[in-house]
């Protein structure tokens, strides 16, 4: 096992695991398998009476089977789950007679609304080549999805969201474009997820049905957290998809059940390592090296996420960090409030026992919070006294020195249950001055001033706030440059593919590639959209990009909102909105009395009373160069009042409002 050289006073990590609440599953339209007899099946049982995964590979040069069309398929119902075990135990929706439903019908894949950006269509893969496509996450921290190909047979990984920025007002989330898979989706083998973070699995729910529903493979936790599985039961399982040859490794993350991958076909091999790190003194040091990779089929590609290359020295330590946990739990004043991720399952654990060790009774705050911990409970992952979780509307009836409250809301999300703690807005929890807050939380890019404002408050009202400034009290998921150059050393593949990250990020972990003596010309930096080809002898980028454009999420709307509209909802941010109503004659095109004007975000009417009826005198001015003999035209009256009045708006103040003409005919 890889061991961290000591040094004092490592840097610290940071995870840029996105936290919300999880999205709504969309229901799988696909039936439950049924076995030849035709009597129904419950998926536990089918795994049982097999003893094997329906699609695991037995024989490694066995053909891939011809896709089946079966009426059944399309009519049977989906029973419902009538235990925890058969819920905990539950397989793929999309078997049949033993063969994945990658080979059975599908329903017409169904594109967003969104803007058409000209790409020109790609050539077909050739012979012998693995074509690798990112629709998403070599631009962002998030949006993670890959695209591999080979022949006619196309494999997944990841299909995560995005957080908005700054300047996209009103969406909700963005989501990978998957219009390149237009009418390939007969040829989707799987989709495969490295572990259960929403910037991985979170667009799920939607791409899955454009996709029509292929097969999808992931471990307990990741399928637990939002879809339904075909379970990896075990690190040794092997599944064939289509010409691709599926196998998994265990890599080290913040979140539990995280994956690597090995996709082998006949012109290579392709490791991608999901999001990883390399833990500085582990709790339970258990072994986990990367070695076995080097005699995969050459040539072999590694895809390594890259979020951390820009981080010197080393991670925290594991030990060094439960230890400050301990202590903090057997000596803070007061009652003991942990901000954290809802997905760190393995340090709540930690924190549950230590409080269990001490008499401490824990309550859980936040929808995904209480979430997570009930699944990790079903699936076994928590063990714990039945008395030491208690409801949070339970606290007071314990002593404060006894209680500690583990809840979200450490990124100052304003409706998060930390947040509502801060600002008295908690049904149940009134801060104290002697109360403890534990932030346990990295900064994701972006929340640096809602953190800065929520610690701010809580200084205010608490004196004892502990943070990572002040202790080590939290471990990122994200490895540092020390890791990657490890990760490479005992590896050695033979093309680097750095993923998952900024632009900046991936070019970094390429300088540290170079730094180790790797040949540039087997070192790729691909931006969204790009298209590696890796053959036997050769490898390249063609000249061509997959759209990648953003499909915005707004609601109940799939990428109903284009650019144009986020312009638009930009300027009425910046300058706001005039309105201006004029009735004309109908048959002269001359005003009828006095123009109204409206204005919102863009001057106080009551204050620019002067503005206002300059801006009236106008609109008359414009109305009265009308040819009285004319009928009306609303068109260009429109126009004229929206050109007129705009450059007249800002001449008198700089700014730029929307303006809104409205004519009514009378």
């Amino acid at each position: 096992m890889f061991e961290f050289p000591r040094k004092n006073n490592p840097p610290r990590n940071q995870s840029h695991s996105p936290e919300r609440k999880p999205l709504p599953f969309i229901p799988d339209p696909h039936p439950t398998p049924v076995q030849k007899s035709g009597k129904r099946t419950e998926p536990n049982r089918f795994h049982q009476s097999t003893g094997t995964n329906p699609i695991k590979q037995k024989d490694p040069q066995q053909p891939t089977p011809h896709r089946e069309h079966d009426q059944a398929d399309q009519t049977e119902k989906k029973p419902a789950f009538r235990s925890r075990d058969e819920w905990k135990n539950r397989t793929s929706p999309h078997i049949k007679d033993g063969r994945p439903s990658a080979f059975a019908p599908r329903k017409k894949f169904q594109p967003v609304r969104q803007e058409k950006m000209g790409v020109a269509p790609l050539p077909q893969v050739g012979k012998d080549v693995i074509r690798i496509v990112p629709l998403g996450g070599q631009e962002e921290v998030g949006r993670n999805m890959t695209v591999f190909e080979y022949g006619r047979d196309i494999v997944i990984v990841d299909m995560g969201l995005q957080w908005p920025e700054e300047d996209m007002p009103g969406i909700d989330y963005i989501v990978p474009n998957a219009s390149y898979l237009k009418g390939k989706e007969k040829n989707i083998r799987g989709v495969i997820f490295t572990h259960g973070h929403l910037d991985h699995i979170g667009a799920a729910p939607i791409l899955l049905r454009q996709l029509g529903y292929p097969p999808i493979i992931g471990r307990d936790l990741t399928l637990a957290l939002e879809l339904k599985p075909i379970r990896i039961q075990h690190l040794q399982d092997t599944f064939r998809l289509g010409q691709f040859q599926i196998k998994f490794f265990e890599v080290e993350h913040s979140i539990m059940d995280a994956v690597g991958i090995i996709l082998t076909t006949p012109a290579g091999s392709i490791i991608h390592m999901g999001d990883w790190t390399i833990t500085n003194e582990p709790i339970d040091p258990r072994p986990i090296t990367y070695t076995h990779l080097t005699d995969l089929p050459k040539p072999t590609t590694l895809m390594l996420e890259s979020l951390g290359a820009l981080k010197k020295g080393l991670p925290p330590s594991e030990r060094e960090v439960h230890e400050n946990f301990k202590n903090l739990l057997k000596n803070a004043p007061g009652r003991i409030i942990i901000g954290t991720f809802a997905s760190q399952i393995r340090r709540i654990g930690y924190i549950l026992e230590y409080a269990e060790e001490l008499g401490k009774r824990v309550a859980l705050e936040g929808y995904s919070m209480k979430t997570n911990i009930e699944i990790a409970k079903e699936l076994g992952y928590l063990k714990m006294k039945k008395e030491t979780l208690i409801p949070i509307q339970d606290v007071h009836k314990y002593p404060d020195e006894r209680i500690v409250i583990i809840c979200t809301g450490a990124q100052g999300e304003s409706n998060a249950a930390l947040s509502r703690i801060v600002t008295d807005n908690h049904r149940f929890i009134k801060l104290q001055k002697n109360d403890t807050i534990v932030f346990s939380s990295s900064i994701i890019p972006g929340n640096e001033r809602s953190i800065q404002r929520l610690k701010d408050n809580l200084y205010r009202k608490c004196d004892n706030v502990i943070h990572t400034d002040l202790m080590e009290i939290h471990i990122g998921g994200h490895s540092t440059a020390l890791g990657i150059e490890e990760v490479l050393r005992q590896v050695k593949p033979t093309y680097f593919v750095p993923v998952y990250a900024n632009h900046y990020f991936l070019k970094e972990s390429a300088k540290i590639a170079l730094r180790m003596n790797f040949s540039q010309k087997n070192i790729f930096v691909l931006d969204n959209g790009n298209v590696l080809e890796i053959g036997k002898e050769k490898a390249g980028i063609l000249p061509k990009k997959a759209d990648t454009s953003y499909v915005f999420v707004d609601g109940l709307g799939v990428g109903d909102v284009s650019q144009i509209v986020l312009r638009d909802r930009k300027v009425l941010a910046d300058d706001g909105m005039v309105v201006v109503i004029v009735q004309v004659d109908r048959r002269t095109g001359s005003l009828v009395g006095s123009p109204d004007i409206v204005s919102r975000g863009f001057i106080f009417m009551k204050e620019h009373k002067d503005l206002i009826e300059a801006t009236r005198k106008k609109v008359r001015t414009l109305m009265a160069d009308h040819d009285p003999r004319s009928q009306a035209d609303t068109d260009y009256i429109k126009d004229t009042i929206r050109n007129e009045l705009g450059t007249f708006l800002f001449k008198q103040t700089e700014r730029r409002p929307m303006i809104l003409p409205v004519v009514i005919e009378v």
